[in-house]
């Protein structure tokens, strides 16, 4: 089969969809099915996806000015004319205008598409500029996923959630392919200790590591690490990754107002085999988040053998939780303290979590059982 794909930027600094784009796609191609990503940032495809195996190809389109705006010109010739030679489109997203005039050229072309929300029909999404999202589904979103030949969901949770907003027929739920092959053989923490020496000279290390957004709740764990220091539990937090801009000042203008800055440490974006050593070095993955309906951050985590907290608002929670990796806290400073500081305490339940998580996601996501599962998703 060929399969075409659709999203607009495939920066991995954007978060868990250009991931999930990525991985999809690499094993389908590298189970022999040609794969083509159409995109107008190609940034990180040479090094992540294109010189990694055959049946991989990127359409390159010329970037438009505007962050969101329809398709023109050559970008959407060029597109079409890849459509013909093409058995399916996936398309990645809801709200860019893109996928729904690309639904149209599907239709007209008589090649069926399927549709991957990642996570933006969910309903603490759905209550974000909710008047907006509300007219843009009205006014042809909507159709864009009943014509849809599926609509994507990557667990039961977010399902029940997405089905809200079309007909329930067209949900299917396959989960995310997750590549376990850079975790299978840990670097160790000392890259992170090298890189990062002020963080690890001293108390427990908690961890985020994605992309900085306010739907992670970040002010959350801010919050909970100025509660355990008035507790007398000492840690200091390491925040990894890039985002909203303001946001950030936000957050560092409250870990000013707590006096927390010796203790939270904005580090930025790190991937690789320093990422990987840092889910090592810390002692516990903190993502207080508001949504979430897949979060390999949370996978990463417990692939490299360290336990992990969040919320009922990550869509895989229950699996998360019988991981025995887990532990699942409401979204408040005084509940996550109350579940870290036994935690800390007590660091041999630590090394159990992180020992069950690992063997849970070495055993569960198994990418060759997931492809087979995308493999007739596409054929069906």
């Amino acid at each position: 089969m060929k399969v075409l794909h659709w999203y607009r930027s495939m920066d991995l600094e954007m978060g868990g969809v250009v991931r999930a784009v990525l991985d999809i796609s690499a094993a389908m191609a590298d189970r022999g099915h040609e794969q083509v990503i159409a995109t107008f940032d190609q940034a990180d495809l040479e090094s992540m996806w294109t010189s990694q195996g055959s049946n991989r190809s990127v359409l390159e389109l010329t970037p438009s000015g505007r962050r969101r705006q329809p398709l023109q010109g050559t970008s959407l010739e060029r597109i079409e004319a890849e459509l013909k030679g093409c058995d399916a489109l996936h398309l990645h997203g809801v709200w860019d205008p893109a996928c729904y005039q690309l639904s149209k050229s599907a239709f007209r072309a008589g090649i069926p598409y399927l549709v991957s929300p990642h996570g933006v029909l969910d309903d603490w999404c759905m209550k974000q500029k909710s008047l907006k999202k509300r007219l843009y589904l009205a006014m042809g979103c909507r159709r864009m996923l009943n014509n849809a030949k599926a609509v994507h969901c990557t667990a039961e949770g977010e399902r029940q959630q997405a089905t809200r907003w079309f007909n329930p027929d067209r949900a299917r739920v396959v989960p995310l392919v997750f590549d376990l092959d850079e975790y299978k053989v840990l670097p160790g923490p000392e890259e992170a200790h090298d890189a990062f020496p002020a963080l690890f000279e001293g108390p427990p290390v908690l961890l985020f590591l994605s992309r900085i957004h306010v739907k992670k709740g970040l002010e959350h764990l801010v919050a909970t690490a100025a509660e355990l220091h008035s507790r007398g539990a000492s840690v200091r937090v390491a925040i990894a990754g890039t985002g909203d801009l303001a946001y950030v000042e936000r957050l560092q203008e409250q870990v000013a107002s707590c006096g927390m800055e010796d203790v939270v440490h904005f580090i930025g974006f790190v991937s690789g085999t320093r990422k990987v050593s840092l889910y090592q070095a810390a002692d516990l993955f903190v993502l207080p988040t508001h949504q979430e309906n897949w979060g390999f951050v949370l996978l990463e985590s417990l692939a490299c053998e360290t336990g992990l907290m969040t919320t009922r608002s990550v869509d895989i929670w229950p699996e998360l939780e019988a991981s025995g990796g887990a532990v699942i806290v409401e979204r408040s400073a005084r509940a996550m303290a109350d579940a870290i500081q036994p935690l800390l305490d007590q660091p041999s339940r630590l090394d159990t979590m992180g020992k069950r998580g690992r063997e849970w996601v070495l055993s569960e996501q198994d990418a060759d059982r997931v492809a087979e599962l995308y493999i007739q998703l596409y054929s069906d």
